[in-house]
Formats: C-alpha cells, structure tokens, sequence
C-alpha cells in the first residue's frame, strides 16, 4: 500500500516550536483554545479547528503557510494544509 504525501510535508523539518503555551491572538481577545498548532514556516503558534476561534487556520489563509506541527506535548505529528494530509 503506498502512502500519501505531499512536497509541503516531504521539506518540511520540523524544526519550529513554540516560545509560550499559548495561542497569542487568544490572548488578545481573552478567549480560550483547544489545542496549539505550530507554523513550520514562521513559528507562529495559533489554536486548532476545534478551537473556538481556529486560529492556526485563519493564519494559513492569511498567509499561505502550508504546514503546521502539533504544539501538544507528547504529539510528534505534522499537518499540510493545502494537500489535507498528515505527516511524521
């Protein structure tokens, strides 16, 4: 069986992690997150889907940036937006 990739999750090196335990646009609004997501392009760190406010989303609309890593400890996983597939 072959396994799905894309060129986003093939470059990209998780090398990227997060400064605070925290969703910075959260903070500004006084809202709360779900789980965190890391930009592997920029290291902006933004809250998930199931986040009220999907903040991680918003930021690859925005700008484009394709893959994001979990910020979550003990989580290890990557995420492509624009082919919607996951990566190690």
């Amino acid at each position: 069986m072959r396994v799905k990739t894309c060129v986003h999750l093939e470059s990209a090196k998780p090398n990227k992690e997060q400064g605070k335990y925290e969703c910075a646009e959260c903070v500004k609004t006084g809202d709360s997150w779900v789980h965190l997501r890391t930009c592997q392009t920029c290291g902006a760190t933004h809250c998930c889907d199931y986040s009220p406010n999907k903040h991680a989303s918003a930021h690859h609309a925005e700008t484009g940036h394709p893959v994001v890593m979990s910020a979550e400890p003990e989580e290890d996983w990557l995420y492509c937006y624009n082919d919607k597939l996951f990566g190690k």
